[in-house]
């Protein structure tokens, strides 16, 4: 008997259907007391491990497993199939072709997957997300998970989510779903999660000093603009970037949906179902160029599609190795990253903040007024040299964090800083500017400017022009680098609610470019 049941397998983000056919052939003797169960269409090992599992999941819960042959085919035959997914859909067909289903016909109008435990438990997956969005698109009505992914599915409107917690309660369901009755499916209102008061354990009220700092994270936040931190060990940069999520606008609904979509496929969704805040990650200097921009037989999502919407944090910049820092070139570009296997190209969202640190020299305390650096001058450009120029342009502020003094420290000579709240709510003011300014225009800040929209919105007055020549001639900046201090104007003029760029703009955009001055002269 031919039965089929309808399952999907991620690619990328993105899921496609995959029809699951299982046939049971009449045992051609009566002392062939073995089962063999074949399962084709390009299976993985984990596909093809599961006849075992399955097999024992559904004799543990006293269903009857044929001794027969049984042939499993996985269409479209000519794409490799991957992942534990398949666990569920296959034993449920293995069921209907037996008779051991109320439902007589094909579950073609179900989607179904989950990963089988020996005792018939379903175990979680990942790639929840992008399945729902699946069976929305393809009209199918029913989705049956594992019941840790139901809040993630349930945040797809238009189809009906189902958890269940084991086979038994998987083909209960298929019964009751027969019936006059039907269960109702989990619905959960995604507005509700998205409006959820963000609480955040650090706030940068927190952080003694650091003035210039905290200006220039906060001109970065209010234009999306990468920031590298420049100061000797201790003096705060680690805890200044940590707290940059806390002044970061909040994710719009599609936005969030996007990025709970990566999340999903790489398995770091939480409990609620979508993902609400910024991501911060920050991988170690040891990580490789697969880690940091995705990779694998079938590409996976690295650190750089992580930290979609977030802030990507290198802390030690000039520790990286060189081949992996000149692979973030295309991301902090194009806003993507395309992997292309023999197999399949495909292509991940990488539109991050990129937030960095860095020491002035290898033992950290040159031009330190209380600590002698120890090294030469050599050491030092080399040590700096280890960060390759077009990847400098591409970063938009370089700041020094100097040490913080003892009266600072203490707060006696501190000034009262704004907290994290505040901040947030000039970055969000700077933001909604820039979203009238660029509606239609398919981008979101300043940070993503191109040179016609730079043209465009970005003009200056002769003074300002005449200052910014001079500035070019003594550092000798690059074009990008031209660009780059004019977005960052155009941000500080927003956050103070100015339609003109001025030359105080300009000039406070120039002092963001210190790795292009003489610095070590």
């Amino acid at each position: 008997m031919l039965f089929r049941t309808l399952s999907a397998a991620v690619y990328g983000i993105d899921a496609d259907l995959v029809d699951i056919e299982v046939d049971i052939t009449p045992a051609r003797s009566e002392g062939e007391d073995k089962p063999t169960v074949t399962i084709v269409g390009l299976p993985d090992a984990a596909v093809r491990e599961s006849r075992e599992r399955i097999r024992a999941a559904i004799q543990n819960c006293q269903f009857f497993f044929p001794f027969q042959k049984t042939t499993i085919n996985l269409a479209p035959a000519d794409v490799r199939k991957e992942g534990a997914s398949f666990d569920l859909p296959i034993a449920l067909g293995i069921l209907g072709a037996n008779a051991d289903l109320a439902e007589s016909e094909n579950l073609i109008h179900m989607l179904c997957v989950g990963e089988l435990s020996l005792d018939g438990r379903v175990r979680a997956i990942k790639g929840a997300l992008p399945i729902a969005i699946l069976a929305r698109e393809a009209m199918i009505r029913h989705l049956v998970l594992p019941e840790e992914n139901a809040k993630e599915a349930a945040v797809v409107s238009g189809i009906n989510v189902y958890p269940v917690a084991d086979l038994r309660s998987a083909v209960d369901l298929i019964a009751a779903l027969r019936s006059p009755n039907p269960p109702l499916p989990l619905k959960v209102d995604a507005s509700v999660i998205l409006n959820r008061t963000e609480h955040y354990s650090v706030d940068f009220k927190e952080v003694r000093g650091q003035i210039s700092a905290k200006r220039a994270l906060e001109i970065a936040s209010a234009g999306g603009h990468n920031i590298l931190l420049i100061g000797p060990p201790g003096s705060g940069k680690t805890m200044l970037a940590k707290r940059l999520p806390t002044i970061l606008p909040p994710l719009e609904f599609e936005a969030a949906l996007e990025l709970t979509k990566i999340h999903s496929v790489a398995g770091l969704t939480g409990r609620s179902g979508l993902v609400t805040e910024r991501p911060f990650r920050s991988p170690h200097h040891t990580i490789s160029d697969a880690g940091l921009i995705g990779g694998g037989a079938v590409p996976r999502p690295g650190e750089v599609s992580l930290a979609h919407q977030g802030v990507l944090f290198l802390d030690e910049l000039p520790e990286f190795d060189r081949s992996v820092l000149e692979v973030l070139r295309q991301p902090l570009e194009d806003q993507r990253v395309t992997i292309s296997r023999a197999a399949m190209s495909l292509t991940f969202p990488a539109s991050f903040m990129l937030a960095a640190a860095m020491n002035p020299c290898p033992c950290g305390f040159w031009n330190d007024p209380t600590r002698e650096c120890r090294c030469s001058p050599i050491q030092i450009q080399r040590y700096v040299g280890r960060i390759s120029g077009p990847l400098l342009d591409r970063i938009d502020i370089h700041i020094d964090v100097p040490a913080v003094k003892f009266r600072e420290l203490v707060g006696e000579d501190a000034p009262e800083t704004d907290s994290s709240d505040r901040i947030r709510q000039r970055v969000i003011a700077a933001r909604a500017r820039q979203l009238n300014r660029f509606a239609g225009e398919k981008i979101f800040s300043n940070a993503a400017m191109t040179p016609r929209m730079i043209r465009k919105h970005c003009k200056i007055d002769t003074a300002s022009e005449q200052m910014l020549e001079r500035a070019m001639i003594k550092q000798g900046l690059s074009a990008r680098a031209y660009d780059r201090i004019l977005k960052v104007s155009r941000t500080i003029a927003d956050l103070e609610g100015c339609e003109k760029i001025g030359s105080t703009h300009v000039s406070e955009a120039v002092g963001y470019r210190s790795l292009d001055r003489t610095y070590w002269a």
